[in-house]
């Protein structure tokens, strides 16, 4: 169909004229952090020159169950499969049983393989740190491996037992008994694939360097070989392109492969942050300092992210449904909308992705934050979720 997004002969994403995007609303604050990002993201289409974005609205969640007895249809996979392309709001988990997580549901059913967390401080946004300023990331992280593989089993349960038997009788490792048990696989094909999309990012961009993060000093098989692939990787495939950290000569011109312990790599993050442009990493580590870095920058309320595959993408709000302040016009839209500036992005809509993030940028300097900001700053009134968006919106002139 013409206005579906189309992949070209590179791989790249190809947008028609008027694109229909699906876009899942999702549960809890989702419809209201909706109302107030999409006159903003429709604002900054038309400011730059394109045809509106048909908005296709597409059930998942609790709306998905009411409608068709089931919390993610089928229909809703393929929609997502057909358009390559979405947007979506935070999802529940249900509770008592079906799916573990809708958000891990979708990134295993569609092999969104990896998660991209763009970290940039806003002027006049609150932080906990002293330079805000010189955090500038973005974080690659497996998506599908690792813990997210879901392979865990409680204790006392035959599962647990029958392990517990064989790892003891055929491989001479004795585990304490009654023991709840997981196993945490990392392969070869997924840690590669997940360092070469970061490659790509970080060449594409110029970045100056590409960290790989692990805790390979201790699990040498699964993190420690996530590190060797990254390097096999960057040597084999983009050997002219970089070079070992070790080998680097100022100057050189070439993306410089770092690696880090996860544990020193919090600690860098927070004395040195400025060395450090893309991080790629296992599912765990990624989860962790991803949540972490954004908390140099204010919260989650301004964290965008985007779980991608090949030929896939689905851009989400990085938070969850906050039950808590449902109808209260609270919340921080800047997530959705952000994730949003991130799909104009991959679209190829430079322009309009440009335009969003630099009205965000003046709403925050000009001190008009919702409440998870303003409660970190001093002299500030905070503003509802719908106000955040307009001001947004006005600020795209």
């Amino acid at each position: 169909m013409a206005n579906l997004v189309s992949l070209g002969p590179d791989g790249a994403f190809v947008t028609p004229e008027r694109p229909v995007i699906p876009i899942i609303i999702g549960d809890g604050i989702g419809p209201e952090l909706w109302r107030a990002a999409r006159p903003v993201l429709d604002a900054a289409v038309a400011k730059s020159g394109h045809a509106p974005i048909d908005w296709l609205e597409t059930p998942a969640g609790r709306k998905a169950l009411e409608e068709t007895g089931e919390y993610l249809p089928a229909s809703t996979l393929e929609t997502l499969k057909e358009h390559r392309i979405s947007l979506k709001g935070p999802l529940a988990t249900p509770v008592g049983g079906g799916l573990r997580s809708l958000n891990v549901a979708i990134r295993k059913e569609l092999d969104l393989y990896a998660c991209i967390r763009p970290v940039r401080w806003f002027p006049g946004g609150p932080s906990p740190v002293r330079r805000p300023e010189k955090v500038d990331m973005v974080i690659f992280r497996e998506n599908t491996e690792d813990v997210y593989a879901g392979l865990e089993w409680p204790a006392g349960s035959p599962e647990a037992e029958e392990l517990s038997r064989f790892a003891a009788e055929r491989l001479g490792a004795a585990i304490r008994p009654h023991s709840a048990l997981g196993l945490k696989p990392m392969s070869e094909f997924g840690s590669k694939r997940l360092i070469r999309m970061a490659l790509k990012w970080a060449l594409d961009r110029k970045a100056p360097n590409l960290t790989l993060v692990h805790k390979g000093n201790i699990m040498k098989f699964t993190e420690g070989a996530f590190r060797a692939w990254g390097y096999e990787l960057a040597r084999e495939e983009f050997g002219a392109l970089t070079v070992p950290e070790s080998e680097a000569q100022d100057g050189d011109g070439r993306l410089v492969i770092k690696d880090r312990i996860a544990d020193n790599m919090f600690l860098q993050t927070l004395l040195r942050p400025d060395e450090y442009s893309v991080l790629a990493l296992p599912n765990l580590n990624g989860d962790y300092l991803s949540d972490a870095l954004a908390a140099q920058i204010g919260g989650l309320g301004l964290a965008p992210g985007a779980n991608v595959g090949d030929g896939l993408a689905v851009f989400e709000a990085t938070h969850g449904t906050a039950p808590k302040y449902v109808g209260q016009d609270k919340v921080n839209p800047g997530s959705l909308i952000l994730s949003g500036a991130m799909m104009l992005e991959f679209m190829g809509w430079t322009e309009a992705a440009e335009k969003v993030r630099a009205a965000v940028a003046r709403t925050i300097a000009a001190g008009l934050v919702t409440y998870d900001l303003a409660r970190q700053m001093t002299g500030v009134t905070p503003l509802t979720t719908s106000a955040f968006g307009r001001a947004a919106a006005e600020n795209l002139t």
